[in-house]
């Protein structure tokens, strides 16, 4: 089974729609809401809860791309929401595993420097988002996160202090992190070679964006 692309239809072009109200778009809104709720989790150390919470918002980033691959309901929308969504529920997750002594510092500069880099280069360069495709390195550094994350977490749950977890928890961080500065580098090659392909098209032409 694909994990990458999962649900895509050999041979059917990729339809694209203009609406907000899509299935995998509404799933994409419910995971970042969890968001807080794992944060409320972890203030009242209810680490269970809190592990749970950052299972499910893991396990849907997954579910809401397969969906929108599969029910043919990939939006404009989507397209910029699911990535973004997934940053910003990365750095809030990143900044409180460090406040609360799960994870080390260098986790959130890890995430968190890159994405501020990138988000000055797009409204620099384009005055908001280039639309660039999530490279598959992207994807997999997303997935690497999102599992070490909770198998960190797991260790403060009661009956679960392995150190093995935290062991391979930060293992797994740690790659998600080298992904993360891959990805971002892709991006940035990609953002550059866009603006420079923009640039060198002739104000008024019809193959201006």
């Amino acid at each position: 089974m694909r994990l990458i692309g999962a649900g895509s239809r050999p041979g059917r072009g990729e339809r694209v729609l203009d609406t907000f109200w899509t299935v995998p778009n509404l799933i994409t809104i419910l995971r970042f809401l969890g968001v807080p709720l794992f944060v409320w989790f972890i203030a009242r150390d209810s680490y269970g809860p809190a592990f749970l919470t950052l299972v499910i918002i893991g396990c849907t980033d997954w579910v809401d791309g397969y969906l929108a691959r599969r029910l043919d309901q990939v939006s404009k929308t989507g397209k910029w929401l699911d990535p973004a969504a997934d940053r910003l529920a990365l750095i809030i997750v990143a900044v409180v595993f460090v406040i609360d002594g799960i994870a080390p510092t260098w986790l959130v500069w890890a995430i968190v420097i890159p994405d501020i880099i990138l988000l000055a280069n797009s409204l620099i360069l384009f005055r908001g988002s280039p639309n660039l495709p999530v490279s598959n390195i992207g994807k997999i550094r997303t997935a690497l996160l999102l599992l070490g994350a909770p198998m960190l977490l797991l260790q403060r749950v009661p009956g679960f202090d392995y150190a093995w977890l935290g062991t391979a928890g930060n293992a797994v961080l740690l790659l998600g992190c080298i992904g993360h500065l891959l990805a971002f580098a892709g991006y940035m090659v990609q953002s550059w070679r866009k603006y420079r392909r923009q640039a060198a098209v002739p104000e008024g032409s019809p193959h201006a964006c």
